[in-house]
């Protein structure tokens, strides 16, 4: 059964390495950071990668607003165990739903993540629903289905790796990663 759901996860994988991989990718800048916006200096005009995606001809994932935007923030934290989307994340949710609706060309890919803790296969199943609770509050805000796709990575994308609380909360998340950022 594990080199089942093992083998399944590959050929999922493989296919979707294979189907971004399609269209050249920009470089990755030093030290950037894949979940937030990269920073441009003060006073400098940001260039962004031209999509040419929706309703906005010039849509471009690094053209969205910085920081103070809902749009920068990418990841949805859970509870231990959980995968129901608390109150304090459903204003970045909608924000990411209306950017969606907005741009009907614009695609994501919904990534779901656990901690350490819990057999590999309990991971990859609570990723799963993580990143398929997202996809929903994305539908039910106006998104379409189209639009995105959801995948578990269980506990193979941790953001930390230390073996405390204080770190394994920064691994169960939902992470939103936008064409051309994945």
């Amino acid at each position: 059964m594990r080199r089942t759901i093992i083998a399944t996860l590959t050929a999922a994988s493989s296919a979707l390495l294979f189907a971004a991989c399609s269209s050249a990718p920009e470089a990755p800048q030093a030290g950037a950071d894949a979940h937030q916006p990269t920073a441009t200096a003060p006073g400098a005009q940001p260039q962004p990668q031209t999509l040419g995606l929706g309703r906005n001809p010039t849509a471009s994932v690094d053209a969205m607003p910085g920081k103070n935007n809902m749009l920068a923030k990418r990841s949805i934290y859970y509870d231990y165990g959980k995968f129901e989307i608390k109150d304090e994340y459903r204003g970045i949710v909608e924000a990411h739903a209306k950017y969606l609706r907005d741009n009907p060309g614009m695609k994501v890919l919904i990534e779901g993540n656990a901690d350490e803790r819990g057999s590999r296969e309990f991971n990859v199943g609570l990723g799963q629903r993580r990143s398929d609770t997202l996809k929903q509050a994305l539908l039910l805000s106006g998104a379409k289905e189209s639009q995105m796709e959801s995948v578990s990575l269980g506990e193979e994308k941790p953001l930390c790796t230390d073996h405390a609380e204080d770190c394994w909360w920064k691994n169960r998340r939902g992470d939103i990663q936008y064409t051309g950022k994945y």
